[in-house]
This record gives structure tokens, C-alpha cells and sequence, in this order.
């Protein structure tokens, strides 16, 4: 097993409903692979010695789960509001460092 971030881009070009997020997240809860998530608000980049970059404005929230592979990660964002809205839902393998 491994850990994922789903990144949820603000790009929806259907109606995304509020309370279609308790009930994706209480799936993803009964199956034993949540581990967290919150929406993104805004924020900045900071760097040392140079001009930071804008922050990336496209990100609106991120779920962490826990999959076997990117394959299971797929059948895992069905039900996803962001992706069933028609929006763009990024899969991100957070590699171990152990």
C-alpha cells in the first residue's frame, strides 16, 4: 500500500453539491483509505534568496488516501464531486522516504 494525494483542480464544469462530499469521504472512510484532506484557500510562496512564484490558483482542496497502486487509486475517485462535476482530479504518489 502507498499513499496518494488527489488534487482537486477548480475547473468543474458541472454543479458540484456540498453534501456530496460527506457522503464520497464517508466511502472512501468505510473502506480503511482515508487519511485525510481539506479544502485550500489562499495563501503565498515564500523563497530565501530569490523572487518566489505566484501560488498555483488552480487548487481548490486535496484528499490523502491510502491505495495500492495508481490503478486502485482510479476506481477510488468515482464519486469524487470535483471529478463527477466534470473537473479535474490530479493523482499524486507520495513517495516514502523511509
Amino acid at each position: 500500500m502507498a499513499d496518494f494525494l488527489l488534487l482537486m483542480h477548480g475547473d468543474n464544469v458541472g454543479r458540484e453539491r456540498s453534501e456530496d462530499w460527506s457522503i464520497y469521504l464517508e466511502a472512501l472512510n468505510e473502506k480503511g483509505v482515508l487519511r485525510g484532506g481539506s479544502a485550500i484557500g489562499e495563501g503565498m510562496c515564500v523563497r530565501l534568496n530569490a523572487p518566489a512564484p505566484r501560488t498555483t490558483d488552480h487548487l481548490v482542496g486535496y484528499v490523502k488516501i491510502e491505495a495500492r497502486d495508481l490503478d486502485h487509486v482510479h476506481e477510488l475517485v468515482r464519486g469524487n464531486p470535483v471529478y463527477e462535476a466534470g473537473g479535474t482530479v490530479e493523482i499524486r504518489t507520495l513517495p516514502r522516504t523511509d
